[in-house]
Formats: C-alpha cells, sequence, structure tokens
C-alpha cells in the first residue's frame, strides 16, 4: 500500500477501539475512513447508542488532542472558537483558544447550537481556521469534527442548514444492537469492574498525517469516476427531490473512495468503494420536494434507487481482481 501506514495498523486500530464499542465495526470503519480521507462525520440517533463514545476511542487510540463542545442555545461563537482576553498585569489582549483548537472535535448535539455559532463552526469545518475580531487563527492539522445530534427531539433546536451538511463527509447512524452483543457489553463491563475502558494507543498523529498521504497517492481509474458523476448525475434528476448532490459532494465521495482503499491495504479504488460510500456521502446532501416528504421518501430510498439503476463499471485487471480477493 502506498504511504507508512500499513493495512494492519488500520485493522489494529478498529480493533482497539471495539474493545470499547461492541458490534459497529462498519460504523467505526466509516470514522476512520473520514478520518484518513480529511472529512468531517455527522453521527444521527436516538441517545445511548455509544455516539459519544465512539469519538472518544477515536481520539484515544490515535493520540490526537480531543476538544467536546456542548452544544446549547446560548453558545456563542467566542464560545467555541476562543476570545481575546486581558493579559494580567497589561493592558494588552492575548488570544485563548477555545475547544475547536484540537485535532479532534467533538460536538454534540450540534443542531441546539444558533445560527452565529453554526456560522463559526462552518467555517472552521471549511477552512480548518477560525476569525476573531478580524483576525485568524489557524486549527491543529489534522482536524476532524464528529458531530452528533438527536432525530426525535426538536425543542430548542435549529436545523441544519444545507450548507452546513454539505461540509460533512458522512452522515451516519449507528442503529441497535444484537442481543448477543448486548450480552457481550454486559460481560466486558462486570468483567472489567468499571464503566471506562482504558485504550492503547495505535496511531499517532503522524501516522494520521501519512495515512492521509496515502489517500492522495490512490488511483483512480476514470471508469470509476465516470461511475462516481453518473450517480451524482442520477440524483440530480430524481423526480423526488428538488436539489440534487453537488460537484463538492462527488469530490468528497472519490476522496473518501481513496481513502477506504487505504483502509483496505489497496492502492487503487474500486467500484465497489463508491457504491458502499454514496448513501454516507448523498443522502444527508439532498433537498428532498415536498410530496416526496409527504410520501415518506427519503435521501436514502433515492440514492439506493439510484445506485440500482446505474449500472455498475467492470474494468478491474485480473491484478486488481486478485488484490480485491484479499480485501
Amino acid at each position: 500500500m502506498a504511504g507508512g501506514t500499513s493495512r494492519e495498523r488500520l485493522s489494529d486500530l478498529l480493533d482497539e477501539i471495539e474493545r470499547a464499542v461492541v458490534g459497529k465495526r462498519d460504523v467505526l470503519e466509516a470514522m476512520v475512513v473520514a478520518l484518513v480521507g480529511g472529512g468531517h462525520v455527522l453521527i444521527e440517533d436516538v441517545p445511548g447508542v455509544a455516539k459519544t463514545l465512539m469519538a472518544r476511542s477515536l481520539a484515544a487510540t490515535t493520540d490526537l488532542s480531543f476538544g467536546r463542545v456542548q452544544f446549547t442555545p446560548d453558545l456563542v461563537p467566542s464560545d467555541i472558537t476562543g476570545s481575546a482576553l486581558p493579559e494580567p498585569g497589561t493592558n494588552q489582549l492575548v488570544f485563548q483558544p477555545g475547544p475547536l483548537f484540537a485535532h479532534l472535535v467533538l460536538g454534540d448535539e450540534v443542531n441546539r447550537a444558533p445560527p452565529k455559532t453554526q456560522a463559526a463552526l462552518l467555517e472552521a469545518m471549511e477552512e480548518s481556521q477560525v476569525t476573531v475580531d478580524g483576525v485568524t487563527h489557524h486549527l491543529p492539522d489534522p482536524f476532524m469534527v464528529i458531530a452528533t445530534q438527536n432525530p426525535i427531539e426538536s425543542d430548542g433546536t435549529y436545523p441544519l442548514p444545507h450548507a452546513q451538511l454539505d461540509r460533512f463527509m458522512f452522515r451516519l447512524t449507528v442503529g441497535p444492537l444484537g442481543a448477543g452483543d448486548e450480552v457481550e457489553i454486559l460481560r466486558q463491563r462486570i468483567d472489567r469492574g468499571q464503566d471506562e475502558v482504558d485504550l492503547a494507543v495505535v496511531l499517532d498523529a503522524d501516522s494520521v498525517a501519512s495515512a492521509r498521504k496515502a489517500a492522495e497517492q490512490v488511483s483512480v481509474d476514470d471508469d470509476v469516476l465516470v461511475y462516481a458523476t453518473a450517480l451524482a448525475t442520477a440524483t440530480r434528476e430524481d423526480p423526488n427531490i428538488d436539489l440534487g448532490v453537488s460537484t463538492r459532494a462527488v469530490v468528497a465521495l472519490v476522496r473518501a473512495a481513496r481513502a477506504r482503499a487505504v483502509v483496505r491495504g489497496r492502492d487503487f479504488v474500486v467500484p465497489d468503494d463508491v457504491k458502499i460510500l454514496a448513501p454516507l456521502t448523498f443522502a444527508h446532501r439532498l433537498v428532498m420536494s415536498t410530496e416526496a416528504w409527504v410520501r415518506g421518501v427519503t435521501g436514502q430510498d433515492v440514492v439506493a434507487d439510484c445506485l440500482e439503476r446505474v449500472p455498475v463499471p467492470e474494468s478491474l485487471t485480473a491484478e486488481d481482481r486478485a488484490a480485491l480477493s484479499r480485501d
């Protein structure tokens, strides 16, 4: 695999996180793909399904600095970006960084933040910087936001604007655990004798940077690029939506596909990378028509239909297929 971060180390990373988060490897892999691909993640699910634990565990196993923001309706931009405060004993104002100044930032219940605070977060996600009193401050590299929101509560919330949803590489749902997984969680908790799981560091910030560089070296066949754009075009032409995915979304999909190739130990993208990641990348970016919304049609439904209608390219060489068989 291109770059200095092996598939084994990324697999070890997922194994270590699974010591804390049981039975959700597909969701955890998507989070690691977003980390390698330089994207942000929105996790939308009911309380108590380990959304916060996933973010904390990813930070702990990658030795990345971790910041957490509990979003509330009274939060102002300076609460997350930081502000210039008087230095004791002098008349000078000194910038004091806020919780956004971390490699990995958990934005808990992000839809409770008012619009001005959302705008500050949007700048951080898009530009990896914040502007305070006209001065630009760059955020750490790598920088990743993992935001959560609860879909069953609407009191005191502000729906995320489309422009901000478009900045999330993936929107994920955790879903319920199987009965066997819940028993395993209870057994592990009893055996540990404590709530917290002590996780080992598997990757450091330099290794994450190496994985990101490796993703930039992953090759993408023209047929795969045509496939990704055909899926995007299919969403724009679907009668159930008012607005299809943007070019930014297609770029994010290809970037994520290259990152998934790195996580899977390949130096090339296969159509399945695009097919598997398209629902995570496209569905939350679609603006549904009123008629479709009334009928209960979702963005996931539209993407699934597009995946059924758009033919998958068959452009793999024999060598590629041999490598894919080991995936």
